[in-house]
């Protein structure tokens, strides 16, 4: 990590200073997004979600207490963000339009998108606190110990969570892919 560390630029921000909140949002925010595509499985929303994430973290910045690392404290508010924008009743998105054809490899791209489509769905078909333990854990690299401080549990719930999690995606998806 180059630059001052997160809680440096936390307290500069806390303080108001909107180079070091920039500072971290552009240092955070492609984890964070990609934390809350997978947890929604939509682009638009997971962007709108990181936005509002980050305005929080703006917001509360004067608050803030370095009990956790930063980035734990943005996954908690992204994944919080993510689960109550899935309890909403959803528009219908774009990308259920589907995609075009491709005129590369029909066969084995077909193929490649019919297995990310069953694992996606596989996924996003688990109850909630697995589904963010399958994607800070398996997706993001967090270790047992972060995914629990992101999602206030104790690291043998977290790994109660993924054993029952694959257990369900090994029975949804035949065993092919855990």
């Amino acid at each position: 990590m180059d630059g001052p560390a997160d809680d440096d630029l936390m307290a500069r921000a806390a303080q108001g200073d909107g180079r070091a909140f920039q500072a971290l949002a552009r240092r955070h925010a492609g984890g964070a997004l990609r934390v809350a595509r997978r947890i929604l499985a939509s682009d638009a929303l997971a962007e709108e979600i990181v936005q509002d994430a980050f305005l929080r973290v703006w917001i509360n910045a004067p608050r803030w207490r370095p009990r956790a690392r930063f980035r734990t404290w943005l996954y908690r508010i992204v994944i919080n963000l993510c689960l109550n924008a899935k309890r909403r009743p959803a528009d219908l998105p774009l990308a259920a339009a589907g995609d075009p054809a491709d005129p590369g490899d029909p066969g084995s791209a077909l193929e490649t998108r019919e297995r990310d489509r069953q694992l996606a769905a596989a996924i996003d078909a688990l109850p909630a606190r697995q589904r963010a333990a399958i994607v800070l854990t398996y997706q993001e690299g967090l270790g047992n110990a972060e995914v629990a401080a992101v999602l206030e549990a104790s690291v043998s719930a977290v790994e109660t969570l993924l054993v029952r999690a694959k257990r369900a995606l090994r029975a949804a998806l035949g065993g092919e892919f855990v």
